[in-house]
């Protein structure tokens, strides 16, 4: 089944999601509003949602978009950055917010009798922070530390060192969060200048799941537009266009090793992988579970049960609008890191020659099916699917999704595990400093 099309100019839009249902509504000046309805609970996830992220920054920019997720919870006109803390703590709930690639998110949980609240305070962060200098010159050095923090860590170091691998140095290649010295060289006026081009009413998505009334939701932000400097909007925002094969690098290291003071090493090998939209992506997610997505995978069942070579080793890939990044990680000991790497890549070779075993399907299918329909337990966890889906521009009901899992057949993961092997030219290695 091909996952439905959100479509990007109808004002009211409504999707059965088994017995639950999707409301989509587009405010006057663009805004996109989604509420997914359980009334069974007492909470409410809301967020707001732009969709640039990282890979978006220009070279004067670079590092903008996770210094404005850090600024947005600094204060507004209205509120000090403490006044937004108590908002929160004073009813029990929690705000954050994710930087990613292709994405900005601003979020809450709250009781559902405190929704307006967290509408009106996660909109007047977004629409009406002052961004002030001093606040500017504070965040650089709290940025400064989490990235040192990142640093620190030699998974966070491996896997940002894999994307580098795969993507080459270009926006989508360096860390989400920016480089220590893109953040060191940013200035306040360059921030600010990557949020009036893709900050506004048009570029905005509002999510929100739990016990909710669609067009209560879609008044309250409405309402909060109104009193806001964005209340004068009117101009649509330029969506990011975004290609791999714009500028693509045809020459870059593929192989890139990093010493850290580590004990142990930790390796990972893959490639470019699948596109969020592509066709195969229900098979992306049969082939990872049965090579590494569980205890039961072949990785795990190789590398760690039956040779002792590392303790924590899976299969995993991220999905972009245009690409995506498909690899395999294990940590381990500095002297076993060839026979680790011989296993996973031997593991993608089976695959790709014999595809998955009959009972590796029907345990991998409940597996998924399990993992889908758990993961939608919580209110958080829709609202979150709310909002990247309307990022992505497609949405596949529960029901949907299930079929396409269960439409996946071995041939279709022997396919996909050979189109990777052979394109499996990257590495990233995290090694001990001595």
């Amino acid at each position: 089944m091909t996952p439905k099309p959100l479509p990007l100019d109808e004002a009211r839009l409504s999707i059965e999601d088994g017995d639950t249902r999707i409301d989509r509504t587009i405010l006057g000046a663009g805004t996109r509003v989604l509420t997914q309805a359980i009334p069974a609970t007492k909470s409410t996830g809301v967020s707001l949602w732009v969709p640039v992220g990282s890979r978006d920054e220009g070279p004067r920019t670079a590092g903008s978009t996770h210094f404005l997720e850090h600024l947005l919870f600094k204060g507004t006109n209205k509120r000090s950055a403490l006044d937004i803390a108590v908002a929160f703590d004073s009813v029990g709930g929690e705000s954050n917010a994710e930087t990613a690639r292709e994405h900005t998110a601003y979020w809450a949980r709250v009781r559902d009798a405190d929704l307006d609240m967290a509408i009106e305070t996660l909109t007047d962060m977004v629409t009406d922070s002052r961004l002030d200098d001093e606040d500017f010159a504070m965040e650089r050095g709290v940025i400064l530390d989490e990235l040192a923090m990142g640093e620190d860590s030699p998974t966070d170091t491996v896997h940002d060192t894999f994307q580098l691998a795969v993507h080459g140095d270009r926006p989508i290649g360096r860390p989400v969060g920016g480089t220590a010295q893109a953040i060191r060289e940013v200035e306040r006026a360059d921030v600010w200048e990557h949020y009036q081009a893709h900050y506004g009413p048009s570029s905005l998505i509002v999510a929100a799941a739990g016990n909710v009334d669609h067009d209560s939701v879609c008044e309250r932000v409405q309402a909060a537009l109104e009193g806001s400097p964005w209340d004068a909007c009117s101009a649509a925002l330029p969506r990011p266009r975004r290609s791999t094969t714009v500028n693509p690098i045809a020459d870059h290291d593929k192989d890139i090793t990093r010493r850290r003071d580590v004990t142990q090493a930790h390796v990972v090998i893959g490639c470019e992988g699948l596109s969020a939209t592509d066709p195969a992506g229900p098979t992306m997610s049969v082939l990872l579970s049965v090579l590494g997505g569980s205890m039961s995978s072949r990785l795990f069942q190789e590398v760690r049960e039956k040779r002792g070579l590392a303790y924590t080793t899976y299969a995993f890939d991220v999905a972009y609008s245009d690409t995506g990044t498909f690899g395999m990680y294990a940590g381990c000991s500095p002297d076993k890191v060839d026979e680790v790497e011989a296993i996973m890549r031997a593991q993608l070779e089976d695959l790709a020659a014999d595809g998955p075993t009959e009972e590796e399907m029907t345990r991998v299918r409940g597996q998924v099916r399990g993992g889908v329909v758990l993961g939608l337990e919580d209110n958080w966890s829709r609202m979150m699917r709310l909002g990247r889906s309307e990022i992505i521009g497609r949405y596949r009901p529960i029901d949907e999704s299930l079929a396409e899992f269960d439409a996946v057949q071995a041939g279709d993961v022997r396919a996909l595990a050979a189109s990777l092997i052979a394109k499996l030219d990257c590495r990233a290695l995290v090694l001990p400093a001595q």
